[in-house]
């Protein structure tokens, strides 16, 4: 009698124990893809979508003068022109918004002065009077070039609000805002590195 219900009970347990293992084991499953996922904020429209759509944004000289104010065309490649045209890592981050290792890319750490623009259009997005030492191993900045130059979107990835930087001529996705950055605007750029082209 009391090794039947020993029998049971272990049986009994033996039922527990699997399930909790099995949903312990798809609980980390599907947390592991979750954070592997790479999340895709915004991507190249077809370049057969019509009629591009126009954008205004600030033209800037090399050296960094304002030049004037333009209405054009808003570029749009296929996915097989942005791999041509970009390296591997700058195709995953700017057309896929993934994000180079902190300290890993090439401007995180630059101080020399010169304008930052865009790796896939050209378009001028930042000034070096304008970056500053944040410690997240990304290059930062207080204020884009020009507002008119970068979109930002709201960006819901990984369970998170958060604010992500476009370019507004070409829609690559070149990092995130935050509102943490030093005066006089408390924001904080952070870019990565493979989304910008500098130039001294």
């Amino acid at each position: 009698m009391f090794d039947s219900n020993r029998d049971k009970n272990e049986g009994s347990t033996d039922v527990r124990r699997r399930v909790f293992l099995a949903t312990a084991a798809a609980t980390v499953a599907g947390l592991a893809l979750w954070q592997w996922r790479k999340p895709i904020v915004m991507q190249a429209a077809p370049a057969a979508s019509g009629e591009p759509k126009e954008v205004t944004i600030v033209l800037f000289s090399d050296a960094g003068q304002r030049l004037k104010i333009e209405r054009i065309p808003k570029i749009v490649k296929t996915e097989d022109e942005w791999r041509k045209q970009l390296s591997g890592n700058a195709f995953d981050i700017t057309r896929h918004a993934d994000t180079e290792i902190a300290y890993s890319g090439k401007y995180w750490n630059l101080h020399d002065k010169g304008i930052y623009r865009c790796i896939g259009c050209d378009n001028a997005l930042f000034d070096s009077s304008t970056k500053f030492e944040s410690g997240t191993g990304w290059p930062s900045f207080w204020a884009p070039i020009a507002a008119e130059n970068v979109t930002e979107i709201r960006d819901t990835t990984f369970g998170m609000v958060r604010t992500a930087v476009a370019c507004t001529k070409c829609d690559a996705h070149l990092g995130h805002v935050f509102d943490d950055g030093p005066d006089p605007t408390h924001l904080r750029y952070c870019m990565n590195s493979a989304s910008l082209r500098f130039v001294k």
